[in-house]
């Protein structure tokens, strides 16, 4: 399997499960395990906002893209992801950055205004 993935600025989370030829999104479980070699199903025919472009098996392989959201100002990684090629089965790696860190306002130190 291999999946392409098509950043997009949204706020909602994506979690993607892999069994064999199926997957899992966000709750909703998708089998692509009967598509023939050399078959096609076009964009838009699989009822899943997530998925982009049509899901085709080629060389035996299942080729499908899947929409990446991210938040503001994303990293260059999570701007230009790689594929997944051959992700093992159960709950695909997305990449992702890190939630910056809010600062504990009880660590900070007060200001001196006296001067």
């Amino acid at each position: 399997m291999i999946i392409n993935l098509s950043p997009q600025r949204r706020d909602d989370l994506l979690e993607v499960t892999k069994a064999g030829d199926a997957l899992t999104i966000n709750g909703v479980a998708f089998d692509f395990s009967v598509l023939p070699d050399g078959a096609t199903i076009p964009a838009g025919e699989v009822p899943c906002e997530w998925l982009v472009g049509p899901v085709e098996r080629i060389a035996g392989e299942l080729h499908l893209t899947l929409i990446l959201p991210h938040g503001p100002s994303p990293s260059q990684t999570l701007a230009f992801p790689p594929p997944l090629i051959d992700p093992p089965d159960g709950v695909i790696a997305l990449p992702a950055d890190l939630a910056p860190s809010i600062p504990d306002p009880a660590e900070e130190e007060p200001a001196n205004v006296d001067g």
